[in-house]
């Protein structure tokens, strides 16, 4: 729930709203106010007409203020075409607005970006019997209130303005429904709970802001001083500091045992949970890395789940009764049903120049003994000289050179007389053991020529840190994952025993989904999970280019 406005001028404006209803019609008609107590009649009628004046404004005026300008066809369309009601100048909506507003900050946004201090201006400025200055008010709420609306519920930006290799389809507020909805809401808490983000995850991050933002307000945690690695049974005297940092977020004891400068079991446990959290080698030693970590103030990491916040606005508002989800920057996959995690794995993503995009789409068949076409840019940069001066070893590697239709030998091709602008093959590798690809790939088929697959290359998966393939996604635990799709994708007969003996085949064999399954690449730098709230490191600056544009400002990419 949001905290509620306690600036008592605004709660008195919001009951002279209503007590001057009394007022309205007889102002309008230039005869004094009636003696006795407005009817509900009296009331309804003045009422409409604020919404005629309302209607007029936005027909005729062409200094309306600009939030109002920017909305005038479908406020227009709400107010006169749909005979909406006034949305505003009844109970006590303006105060739950202004509450709102200034409550902003629970969902990561930022109260200054909303016009708090006008709408109370209005408010404590506005004569009551001036009907057309109150259809001014019940406009610029409106404006307000779908102001703070889209942000909450799709977000402050176009995903691909932060970042071109953003790729999510954009999501726009339905405005028209959104003034229909309110308008039926019995508080403005129910709305906007429906409204933002319904994903656990969001729910999940806005728990950890409150939490992080209490933390930040005991004053956070005094940095660790930096010195040599710390292994289990030493002594130093920066353990009574861990102690206390830990203390914070790891439910270690600030006291500890007597002989405080002893790295003690009990310090160890809590240095683990916070290893794992921050995806760093959970060894127990507090090496280089691990102090960087506890030193981030409080406030970046506020300020990273405010951005995580800010991209699940983005994603899609339903993702599947079953899914799978990778999150690149934290080298992860989840095979997810019915908002359970059935299965995790560590994966290995794109370097940071050739960087993994973010985008959803849907899994729609899986590859068993996959060939692999090596990308035109990667056949002339990086396997040209290797043709040039041992074609032999990479035709000993399964490679072949398709031309037109026809399928070449690499050593019957003279490839000195080939470069950059003058390269008319593919380079194929043949299903096998030795195959880049490794045994299976599963494809969403996409623009980016991105896609999950296994890989021969098994030892980069026991790094904390995997961002070493050219875009495409190498998953840990393939063959699992590919049962466990097929099941998911309403194919049956494919148990592992089939799987296997179809991979002993080396034949490229491709089982379609019988019902594709939405998958969805995401970036994001601080989740919840089981083990508490996670960060990691920003691999691909985004974080930087989306608080950059908070703030007004612009990155090159």
């Amino acid at each position: 729930m949001r905290r509620p406005f306690s600036n008592s001028a605004l709660s008195r404006c919001a009951r002279r709203l209503m007590a001057g209803a009394a007022l309205l019609l007889a102002a309008a008609a230039f005869t004094p106010p009636p003696a006795h107590a407005a009817t509900v009649e009296e009331v309804q009628r003045s009422l409409a007409l604020i919404r005629i004046n309302a209607i007029d404004l936005l027909a005729r005026e062409p200094r309306l203020p600009l939030p109002i300008q920017q909305r005038r066809d479908i406020l227009r369309a709400y107010y006169e075409e749909k005979g909406g009601d006034l949305l505003w100048l009844r109970d006590d909506r303006p105060e739950q607005l202004v509450a709102a507003l200034d409550g902003a900050a629970a969902d990561g946004l930022r109260p200054t970006d909303y016009p708090t201090g006008q709408l109370i201006t209005l408010l404590q400025e506005t004569d009551f019997k001036d009907i057309r200055g109150l259809a001014l008010i019940e406009l610029f709420f409106s404006a307000a209130f779908l102001e703070y609306t889209a942000d909450l519920s799709v977000g402050r930006f176009l995903p691909s303005k932060v970042d071109p290799n953003f790729f999510l389809k954009t999501r726009t507020l339905d405005q028209a429904a959104a003034l229909q909805a309110v308008s039926e809401a019995e508080s403005l808490d129910d709305f906007f709970e429906a409204w933002q983000p319904s994903s656990s995850y969001y729910a999940s991050l806005r728990g950890a802001l409150a939490q992080y933002r209490e933390f930040e307000a005991e004053g956070g945690w005094a940095p660790v001083p930096l010195g040599p690695a710390l292994k289990p049974g030493m002594t130093d005297p920066r353990v009574a500091d861990i102690r206390e940092r830990l203390a914070v977020t790891d439910a270690a004891d600030p006291d500890g045992p007597d002989g405080q400068e002893t790295y003690d079991p009990e310090l160890v446990a809590a240095v683990k949970r916070f290893q794992a959290r921050h995806g760093l080698d959970v060894d127990g030693v507090v090496g280089p890395a691990a102090l960087v970590a506890m030193n981030v103030p409080v406030e970046t990491r506020i300020q990273e789940i405010e951005l995580a916040m800010e991209r699940w606005r983005w994603m899609p508002r339903d993702l599947g009764q079953q899914y799978v989800m990778v999150n690149i920057a934290g080298f992860d996959l989840r095979r997810v049903k019915d908002g359970e995690t059935e299965q995790r794995m560590s994966v290995v993503v794109g370097k940071p120049y050739s960087r993994t995009p973010v985008f959803s789409d849907q899994i729609r068949y899986i590859e068993l003994n996959p060939y692999w076409t090596v990308p035109a840019g990667i056949a002339v940069k990086e396997e040209l000289g290797k043709l040039r001066s041992n074609p032999a070893g990479l035709s000993a590697q399964g490679f072949e050179a398709i031309r037109g239709k026809e399928v070449l030998d690499l050593r019957s091709i003279n490839w000195a007389n080939y470069g950059p602008g003058n390269f008319p093959f593919q380079l194929r590798q043949q299903p096998g053991p030795k195959n880049a690809l490794g045994r299976v790939k599963f494809m969403f088929p996409n623009e980016h020529n991105v896609y999950l697959h296994d890989t021969p290359s098994r030892s980069l998966f026991a790094r904390s840190e995997r961002a070493f393939s050219h875009g495409c996604i190498r998953v840990s635990q393939p063959l699992d994952l590919a049962e466990q799709l097929l099941v998911a994708g309403g194919v049956s007969g494919w148990g592992m025993d089939r799987i296997n003996k179809t991979v002993a085949t080396e034949k490229n064999t491709v089982v379609k989904l019988a019902k594709p399954l939405p998958i969805h690449l995401t970036y994001l730098t601080a989740w919840v999970d089981e083990t508490g709230v996670n960060f990691r490191k920003d691999i691909y600056k985004q974080d930087a280019k989306l608080l950059a544009a908070l703030d007004g400002k612009a990155l090159a990419w």
